[in-house]
């Protein structure tokens, strides 16, 4: 199972930009995906995450910002970020797993494993 995140770059504040998560060797209709970012000295948290169904929840830091969505014929998720601040600069990755909510959420596969993730910069 390989997950890759692409899309990242360098957007100045206000602007926006979608990520891509593809996926390869599942059947991807039946997991959720998570997005996740980690930005420096910081820990990785969950920015959002849509499941199966399709329905999606978000942080509350980019509640009204960010917004997932999925095509299961292409095994795709995106993540479309308007808005940007400075405080949305990480490294953003996404992961497989199960749940219906933000909070029942839980990545499946090895933990250890995040690969490269995408690079997101914003500047001010």
């Amino acid at each position: 199972v390989q997950l890759q995140a692409s899309g990242g770059g360098l957007v100045q504040a206000g602007g926006s930009l979608r990520l891509s998560c593809a996926a390869s060797g599942i059947t991807f209709r039946r997991y959720a995906v998570g997005w996740y970012r980690q930005a420096p000295e910081k820990q990785r948290e969950l920015v959002g995450m849509i499941s199966s169904g399709g329905s999606s929840r978000y942080s509350d830091s980019v509640q009204g910002r960010f917004s997932i969505s999925r095509d299961n014929t292409k095994n795709t998720v995106w993540l479309q970020m308007d808005n940007l601040t400075s405080e949305d600069t990480a490294v953003y990755y996404c992961k497989l797993g199960f749940g219906a909510s933000y909070n029942s959420f839980r990545p499946i596969g090895d933990l250890d494993a995040w690969g490269q993730g995408t690079l997101v910069t914003v500047s001010s």
